[in-house]
C-alpha cells in the first residue's frame, strides 16, 4: 500500500526530513503516489465516524421519549451510551479502521463543543447557587483523592510513582483529560497513561449507572435527605469525566444536571494550578525511576489549560446578558442535546470490554479503591463542608 503524498507544494520541512516523519506512521512511502480527486481519505473517514454516532445520537433521543424509560431515569444521554457500548463490543472492532477517525473527533472535539454550548442552559446566577460551597468540596475532593492515589499505589500495591500519580490525577479531576495533561508534567510512558485511562473508563462508566440508581434507591426508602441540587454537587465533584457528569445529572433531572455541570467545571478548571503545584514538587523532589530527556534532566513542558472550560464560562457570562431571544436558545439548546448525544455515544463505542483486561490487576484495584472513596468520602465531604458552610 503505498502512501498518499500531496504534490505539487512545498513542504516546511526539507525532503528528507519530511520523508523520515512519514516514515514513522506508515510502513511505505511513495512520493509519486497522488492523492484521489475529492479530497483527502481521513476527511472520509472522518465524515464515517461522525455520522456513525449520529445516527446512535437520534436513535438514543427518540427512544428517551418513550415514557417507561424517562419514569426509570433513563435519559437521552444515558442511552447513547448504552447504544454505543453494544455497537463497539459488537461490530464496531470490524469497522474501526475506517470509522475511528471520526469517533474519536465526537468523543473528543464534538464533546467539548458540547460542553461550551451547555453554558445556554446556565446563567451566573445558577453558577453563584453552587458557590463557596461547591469550590470547597471541589478542593477538598481534589486533593484527598490525589493524595491517596499516591499514598495507596505505592505504598499498598507497590506501583511506579507515575502510573499512581495519574490513576490520582483521572479519578480525582476530568478523567482522561487529566491523565494526558499530567503525563508530559510526570515524565510517565504510553503505556502508564493506557493503564490509567483504562481505569477511567471502566469506573467512569460505572458511575454514569451507579449514582443515578443510588439516588433513586435513597429517594424510594428515604435513608437520606438529598435534593436533586445536592446530587449535583456530589455527582459534579466526584464522577471522574465531564461527560459523564452530564450524564448522570440528566438521569435525575435537569436542575441536577445544571448543577453537577457546573460543579465539575469548577473541578476541571482546578486542573491548572493543579498542574502548576505538581510540577514545582516533582522539579523538587526527583524520582530516580521517571522518565528524562537524554541529558539526564527532566525537559520543562507547558500547562495545559482546559480551553473549553473557558468557553462554558463565557457562554453563560453572554446568557446570563439575556441578550438571545427564546427563539434562538431553544433551538440551539436541542442542537446542544444531539451534540452531546453523539458524544456520548463516540464515548460507549470507544468503551470495550477489554479495558478491564488492559488496565492489569493492581490499577484496577487502586482504581476501585478510589471509586468507592469517591462515593463515600466524598459524600462525607459534600455533608460536612455544606453543614459547616452552610
Amino acid at each position: 500500500m503505498s502512501t498518499c503524498v500531496k504534490v505539487g507544494r512545498r513542504h516546511p520541512l526539507d525532503p528528507e526530513q519530511y520523508l523520515r516523519m512519514r516514515a514513522l506512521t506508515s510502513p511505505t512511502v511513495d512520493p509519486q503516489a497522488r492523492c484521489p480527486p475529492g479530497g483527502q481519505r481521513g476527511w472520509v473517514d472522518r465524515i464515517r465516524g461522525v455520522a456513525l454516532v449520529g445516527v446512535i445520537g437520534v436513535l438514543a433521543i427518540q427512544l428517551a421519549k418513550i415514557g417507561w424509560l424517562q419514569a426509570n431515569g433513563m435519559s437521552a444521554l444515558t442511552l447513547a451510551i448504552v447504544l454505543g457500548m453494544i455497537v463497539g463490543n459488537t461490530f464496531y472492532p470490524r469497522i474501526a479502521t475506517t470509522y475511528s477517525e471520526g469517533v474519536t473527533f465526537s468523543k473528543q472535539t464534538l464533546l467539548r463543543a458540547g460542553i461550551i454550548l451547555y453554558g445556554l442552559r446556565l446563567t451566573f446566577q445558577d453558577i453563584a447557587n453552587v458557590g463557596i460551597t461547591g469550590v470547597a468540596i471541589d478542593m477538598v475532593v481534589l486533593s484527598s483523592t490525589f493524595t491517596l492515589s499516591w499514598w495507596l499505589g505505592t505504598r499498598v500495591f507497590g506501583l511506579d510513582r507515575c502510573t499512581a500519580m495519574l490513576v490520582g490525577a483521572g479519578s480525582s479531576i476530568c478523567g482522561a483529560a487529566a491523565v494526558m495533561a499530567t503525563e508530559p508534567v510526570v515524565g510517565a510512558r504510553a503505556e502508564q497513561v493506557t493503564v490509567a485511562v483504562s481505569t477511567v473508563v471502566v469506573f467512569g462508566t460505572v458511575a454514569i449507572f451507579l449514582y443515578p440508581t443510588l439516588y433513586h434507591l435513597n429517594a424510594h426508602y428515604h435513608v437520606l435527605a438529598m435534593s436533586p441540587t445536592a446530587f449535583g454537587i456530589f455527582a459534579g465533584s466526584t464522577i471522574h469525566e465531564v461527560a459523564q457528569v452530564v450524564a448522570a445529572g440528566r438521569a435525575i433531572s435537569e436542575s441536577a444536571a445544571n448543577t453537577a455541570v457546573i460543579t465539575k467545571m469548577v473541578r476541571v478548571m482546578l486542573l491548572a494550578p493543579f498542574l502548576v503545584i505538581l510540577s514545582v514538587y516533582l522539579s523538587r523532589n526527583a524520582d530516580p525511576s521517571a522518565a528524562q530527556s537524554p541529558g539526564g534532566v527532566r525537559p520543562r513542558t507547558p500547562i495545559v489549560i482546559p480551553w473549553f472550560a473557558l468557553g462554558f464560562i463565557a457562554v453563560a457570562a453572554f446568557n446570563s446578558l439575556s441578550i438571545l431571544p427564546k427563539s434562538i436558545i431553544g433551538p440551539a439548546i436541542s442542537l446542544d442535546t444531539f451534540i452531546l448525544a453523539m458524544a456520548m455515544a463516540a464515548l460507549g463505542v470507544t468503551t470495550h470490554a477489554s479495558a478491564i483486561r488492559k488496565a492489569g490487576l493492581k490499577p484496577l484495584a487502586l482504581a476501585s479503591l478510589l471509586f468507592a472513596w469517591l462515593i463515600l468520602g466524598g459524600f462525607t465531604i459534600n455533608r460536612g463542608i455544606s453543614a459547616l458552610i452552610g
